[in-house]
């Protein structure tokens, strides 16, 4: 099951046309993320301290089907693909309401890397356990 997040499109996010300019849905994609991830337990302002990494990105691919408007309320989702020992894919979709019809989809790639160095690490154990609850 996916995890949603509900977004409204404010004038920051669009263009000149009112149409939601493109790398912004990236911006709805973490904060679906970032919320997912909150939702099991996992604070990433507190990984660093806690667990000595953070979580970086390393890859996305973006679809846009369709554009989103001015005042649309959207659906931000997040769904773990595959989780690796350093690295996890998670799938996302920017959803229109209250259609449910899919405006943009993505497969985003993180990685976690130590800290200090920002050298590719493993992902700790209890984050590990967290995400496959």
């Amino acid at each position: 099951m996916a995890f949603r997040l509900p977004i409204r499109v404010y004038w920051e996010d669009t263009d000149a046309g009112g149409i939601v300019f493109y790398a912004n849905y990236l911006k709805f994609f973490e904060r679906a993320r970032t919320e997912w991830l909150r939702s099991l337990g996992i604070e990433q302002s507190r990984l660093r301290e806690q667990a000595g990494g953070i979580f970086i990105v390393s890859e996305t691919t973006v679809r846009y089907l369709s554009p989103a408007r001015l005042d649309d309320e959207l659906i931000a989702t997040a769904q773990l693909q595959v989780s690796g020992r350093a690295s996890m894919t998670i799938s996302q979709q920017a959803l229109q309401q209250p259609t449910g019809r899919v405006l943009a989809e993505g497969i985003i790639r993180i990685g976690w890397v130590d800290a200090a160095t920002l050298r590719p690490a493993r992902i700790p154990a209890v984050i590990l356990e967290a995400l496959n609850r």
